[in-house]
């Protein structure tokens, strides 16, 4: 062993020994099964002359050839103890090597199950860099080559035009950016992911982008499940009254169109005496050949317990629009079948055709031919 105290260098008959031996292979074997691009096939030999180029292992594996030298020369005080000294800080710096790896296993694996994953692209060139968790969200295999035109082919035509925007802008200004944007693959189906980037610039010029990739597909799912809820009727599924108005304006102040509504005739009386679970079944039923027979409309509605409201665009004629006015009262008058009912009802129908005029004034002219409609006794359309 080297001792060194009161000015004094003792140097013991096992100083070939060294303790360097244990600690080498120690830090050594540190390196090897911690960091990325290890010589894990490499043997260490103090004879061979071989280094690796990379950092700290070049440092520590010169500090070596430096101790053998030492060790084969004569004895010099100074030198043992610089070696000392250089190894306890080899030492404290493969500490701080193994920690920060141990941390970027922790993020790693908090990253995964947090279905997020970082990403890194290097300008020009387009190389990229992904963790595991990116991988993850992207259904492909940790091992596989990144081609930055290849990944593109999974984003959806109009997330990838969104990307793209967003790209050359940011790394024009030197910007970040976020975005929510719709992927396709395989094995993952449809999936929602939300993009964070950020631009590496050096004196003015972008050097790449990095940022994080997280999956948002059950987020977005449970946005879209309110958003129906907020614009769709529960029982029958189709559009509410509020989603209603918002395409009645759109027609009135756009190109035209026309406005259909519907109101069943008898129904009170369904709900009055076979009560109103009977009457919810026939209003499911009535909806059911409603959608059939307006396949070519631009919106169905229900705006009332029994009232319903179409909207079609100017492409569908006059003559088109009444056909299927006629369609729906004969299979309005066909018979109910609903909980061991069977019943007829009917439908009256009133026409209105946009001829600029505001969304009110429209619904108001739909409205007079329907009561017109029921004043002939129903079961009929006008307008």
């Amino acid at each position: 062993m080297v001792r060194l105290e009161s000015g004094h260098c003792e140097l013991s008959s096992e100083i070939n020994d060294f303790r360097v031996g244990i600690v080498c292979r120690g830090a050594y074997s540190q390196v090897g099964e911690n960091m990325e691009n290890s010589a894990e096939d490499t043997e260490l030999s103090l004879h061979s002359g071989h280094h690796l180029a990379s950092a700290p292992q070049a440092t520590f594996y010169a500090l070596l050839e430096r101790l053998h030298s030492v060790l084969k020369g004569p004895f010099d005080r100074r030198a043992v103890w610089q070696l000392r000294r250089q190894i306890d800080q080899q030492t404290t710096l493969l500490h701080e090597v193994k920690s920060a790896l141990a941390g970027a296993e922790l993020f790693e694996r908090a990253s995964v199950t947090a279905s997020m994953g970082m990403w890194q692209c290097k300008l020009p060139g387009d190389q990229l860099t992904w963790s595991n968790g990116t991988y993850d969200l992207f259904g492909l295999q940790h091992s596989r080559g990144l081609v930055r035109s290849d990944i593109l082919r999974s984003y959806t035509e109009e997330s990838l035009v969104r990307l793209e925007k967003l790209r050359s802008e940011a790394i024009e200004s030197g910007s970040g950016f976020k975005l929510d944007a719709e992927i396709r693959g395989p094995d993952i189906g449809k999936r929602w992911i939300r993009i964070f980037a950020t631009v590496e610039r050096r004196n003015g010029e972008p050097l790449g982008l990095f940022g994080i990739k997280q999956d948002i597909s059950e987020e977005k799912a449970a946005f879209e499940h309110i958003r129906h809820l907020a614009e769709h009727d529960v029982m029958t599924g189709l559009a509410n009254r509020t989603q209603f108005q918002v395409q009645l304006t759109k027609i009135c102040h756009g190109s035209g169109g026309a406005l259909m509504l519907i109101d069943l005739d008898q129904f009170k009386q369904i709900n009055d005496t076979l009560g109103h679970g009977v009457g919810d079944e026939c209003l499911i039923e009535f909806t059911r050949r409603l959608t059939t027979i307006c396949q070519n409309a631009d919106l169905i509605a229900r705006i009332g317990g029994d009232e319903f409201a179409v909207l079609f665009s100017p492409a569908i004629d006059r003559p088109a629009i009444e056909t299927v006015a006629k369609r729906l009262v004969s299979a309005a008058k066909a018979p109910m079948n609903c909980s061991g009912s069977s019943f007829s009802i009917g439908a009256s129908i009133g026409l209105a055709f946009a001829q600029g005029e505001t969304p009110t004034a429209l619904f108001t002219k739909a409205d007079q031919a329907l009561y017109a409609a029921k004043a002939c006794g129903g079961n009929t359309f006008q307008g």
